[in-house]
């Protein structure tokens, strides 16, 4: 059983069926799924189905699996970051994070993906954690930047995306440098 993380702010916790109205409430946003592969808005259905598939995701016992954590804050889930064990050779793993713009501006999903790398890279022995996004997610782009990850490619026209080829970022951090820019923080 995953033990749930605590920041100054927030819980990040196994999604459960408990947290449907809060995940459809950004769900059925438009300005959420415009980056999201598939990109359209979700019905309370599909959010249901989306809900029941992350609350299995919730452990790394064997490479391929998914880690998906809501982030919850005064009883309210505001996002949810999820850590994919991509290679355990080579202690790997992929980053990703969808959160509600109600909450913006207040620093919760830098703070949630913090977090989730710092469990990474400190509990679970990773190496190398990276993330994608799409070229033109300047605030995905903006919050890989804020963790101290890199900006270490532009794979051009790599994907397609709503019917068009599409460029795609890819930013990573080591652990070591997880570990230099921790010491670094005040606290």
């Amino acid at each position: 059983m995953f033990t749930p993380i605590r920041t100054r702010r927030l819980t990040l916790r196994p999604v459960t069926p408990d947290d449907l109205d809060d995940v459809y409430a950004y769900q059925r946003r438009p300005d959420v799924c415009r980056w999201l592969l598939g990109g359209e808005p979700r019905t309370r259905e599909q959010s249901r189905e989306s809900v029941a598939a992350m609350a299995r995701e919730d452990g790394l016992r064997v490479e391929g699996d998914v880690l998906t954590l809501a982030a919850a804050a005064d009883g309210r889930v505001t996002g949810t970051v999820e850590l994919v064990w991509r290679s355990q050779a080579d202690r790997t793993a992929e980053i990703g994070y969808v959160f509600n713009p109600e909450f913006s501006g207040r620093g919760l999903a830098t703070e949630a993906a913090a977090a989730l790398l710092g469990w990474g890279f400190e509990e679970f022995g990773l190496h190398r954690v990276y993330g994608r996004c799409h070229a033109g997610n300047e605030a995905s782009a903006r919050l890989m930047t804020r963790l101290g990850m890199r900006c270490e490619a532009r794979h051009v026209e790599s994907y397609l995306f709503r019917g068009e080829w599409a460029d795609q970022l890819v930013f990573a951090m080591l652990a070591r440098e997880w570990r230099s820019r921790s010491a670094a923080l005040p606290g």
